[in-house]
């Protein structure tokens, strides 16, 4: 997933960039306003998040964030050392998704990040009549999925975990993000073998060749991912 990140102390930049990027995420810095533009412009569909500071030296966040979601359904959350009301105010008036104050922890802002993120890919998911992955086909509003015309019987947990992957399309899960996520649905005990077991055997009934998955990825070392690119209709 990319994020792009308009902060001009360069210090607080970097730090941001290595930490997001230790984390998963690709990141594209820039630290004027100018520039955010340029990339608004080119690349927003590209771009799952924004991170923008409030005050910029030729511009302001305000204006940053009228421009994303002019042009695309991209959250964003501001930076600032401004923690008033009437900013607070402003920033979500104009369509900002959360707002953060300087100085932060980066847990915290990556938690915020989790958080606004998820909110999006749930509800892009579920105003989608269907998700297409290869030849498979799921209708989140109904829960249910079909391969080649034939409706596949998943069990709850195999259903759940196939939900993630498609609203993490992309995204490098972990097995402890995936296990905190699944945990005790429909009532079974989840844990590090039983996953295996879980990803196996939806790989068997959702892969063309489970022994080589072309839907769920293997990232060795760093867990699973989904491709993200033409997955959804």
């Amino acid at each position: 997933m990319k994020l792009l990140i308009v902060e001009d102390d360069k210090t607080i930049a970097s730090g941001l960039e290595y930490s997001l990027s230790q984390e998963g995420y690709e990141v594209i810095v820039c630290h004027h306003a100018e520039g955010a533009k340029e990339i608004i412009e080119t690349e927003i569909n590209r771009i799952s998040l924004c991170l923008f500071d409030l005050s910029l030296p030729d511009g302001s966040g305000y204006d940053l964030c009228r421009r994303v979601k002019e042009s695309a359904d991209v959250p964003v959350i501001f930076l600032t050392v401004a923690d008033d009301e009437v900013n607070v105010v402003m920033g979500l008036d104009i369509g900002a998704d959360d707002y953060i104050t300087k100085p932060f922890r980066i847990r915290e802002l990556s938690a915020r990040i989790k958080t606004v993120l998820r909110r999006y890919q749930k509800n892009n998911t579920q105003e989608k009549d269907s998700v297409h992955l290869d030849s498979l086909e799921v209708f989140p509003l109904e829960g249910k999925v079909y391969k080649a015309n034939i409706e596949l019987a998943l069990t709850a947990l195999e259903y759940r975990l196939l939900m993630i992957f498609i609203n993490h399309r992309g995204q490098i899960l972990s097995r402890e993000q995936l296990l905190e996520q699944i945990w005790d649905v429909a009532g079974e005990f989840v844990n590090d073998n039983t996953l295996t077991v879980y990803i196996k055997r939806l790989r068997k009934k959702i892969e063309d060749n489970p022994q080589q998955p072309a839907i769920i990825e293997t990232v060795r070392g760093l867990g699973y991912r989904m491709a993200a690119e033409d997955v959804t209709k």
